[in-house]
C-alpha cells in the first residue's frame, strides 16, 4: 500500500488495479474519520437558532465573499422566516451549510458568464408544524442534469486536482439525512441552483 500511495502522490501511472486500491484505502480513511468527527458532534444535540448557524457560517466564509482582483462582491441575502428553535446537531448541519454555501461561491467565481452582481440568497420558512425548509440559491451557476444525478455521491466532483475532494455534497447529504430530513437540488439555465434542505422540528 506505501508502495501504491507513493506512486500516486508522485503522478506516476501505476496499474488501474493499484489505483482501485488505493482510492477504495483513500474512501475507507476517509469515510472512518467523517464518523469520527460525527461522532464527537453528537455528544452536542441541542435545541438550537438555525439562523444563529447560519449568519455564523457566512461570518466564516466573509472573506470569499469579498470582492477579488478578478471577481465582484458575493452579496449574502438573508430572507428568514419565523422558525422554531430546531432540535438537532448543530455542529453538523453549520457543516452543512458551510459545504452548500463553499460551492456555490465556487460556482460563481468560476462562472465567466457570472453577473457584475452575484448574489446567495438563503431563504428559511416553516412549512408546518413539524418541518422546516432552508434554501441556498443563486442565480450565477447551473448543474446539468447528468450532474445533478451524481452530485451527491462519493468523491464526484466536477473542481480540477486540488480544488476539490468530492466529498463536501456526500457528508452533507449524510447529515441531512441522519437528521431524518432531506437534501435536494434543483437547476436550470434560466433560473440558477438552488439546494434546498426540508428537516423536521425535531430531529433524529
Amino acid at each position: 500500500m506505501i508502495r501504491i500511495s507513493r506512486a500516486i502522490e508522485n503522478d506516476r501511472p501505476g496499474t488501474d488495479s493499484e489505483r482501485e486500491i488505493y482510492r477504495q484505502y483513500n474512501y475507507s480513511n476517509t469515510i472512518a474519520r467523517n464518523d469520527v468527527e460525527l461522532e464527537k458532534a453528537e455528544k452536542l444535540f441541542d435545541a438550537v437558532d438555525l439562523h444563529s448557524g447560519i449568519d455564523s457560517t457566512l461570518l466564516i466564509l466573509q472573506h470569499r465573499l469579498s470582492a477579488t482582483e478578478n471577481s465582484p462582491e458575493i452579496r449574502a441575502i438573508r430572507e428568514y422566516g419565523n422558525l422554531p428553535l430546531i432540535t438537532c446537531y448543530p455542529s453538523q448541519l453549520n457543516q452543512v451549510f458551510l459545504n452548500i454555501i463553499n460551492n456555490a461561491i465556487d460556482a460563481i467565481r468560476h462562472n465567466p458568464e457570472c453577473s457584475q452582481e452575484p448574489e446567495i440568497r438563503i431563504c428559511t420558512e416553516a412549512c408546518d408544524r413539524e418541518r422546516i425548509r432552508i434554501a441556498i440559491a443563486n442565480t450565477d451557476s447551473t448543474i446539468l442534469p447528468r450532474i445533478q444525478s451524481r452530485i451527491f455521491e462519493p468523491f464526484f466532483t466536477t473542481k480540477s486536482v486540488g480544488r476539490g475532494t468530492g466529498l463536501g455534497l456526500f457528508v452533507s447529504y449524510s447529515i441531512v439525512q441522519k437528521h431524518g430530513g432531506i437534501l435536494k437540488v434543483r437547476s436550470h439555465p434560466k433560473a440558477g441552483t438552488e439546494f434546498e434542505i426540508i428537516l423536521p422540528h425535531e430531529c433524529a
